[in-house]
């Protein structure tokens, strides 16, 4: 039986949701902030104020949409993809994706 070695492609997709939870989460709050600061009308009133907040939920839920998305399909991507493979696969693997 072939001895089996960390898939390259499972390493790199874990390290990959690894740096990017923390900087989604970020960005959220990031943007969380200010919107619920100016949300609740002390910030700004008057029919400007209220054009500006429904453009900016647009903008926030857009963020929030996406960053589930990119979320989303690293963790199928990482759940499709065995941890473990044989050697001569892994060496494909790494010239596929240019892998180290």
């Amino acid at each position: 039986m072939a001895q089996l070695v960390t898939n390259p492609l499972y390493a790199a997709l874990t390290d990959a949701l690894r740096t990017i939870e923390p900087l989604v989460q970020e960005i959220e709050q990031r943007v969380d902030g200010p919107y619920l600061h100016f949300h609740n009308g002390a910030v700004w009133t008057g029919a400007a104020a209220r054009r500006f907040d429904e453009e900016f939920s647009r903008h926030r839920s857009r963020v929030r949409t996406s960053n589930d998305r990119i979320l989303s399909e690293l963790r199928q991507a990482l759940a499709g993809t065995p941890p473990e493979v044989t050697e001569e696969q892994a060496k494909t693997i790494r010239i596929r994706y240019g892998l180290p």
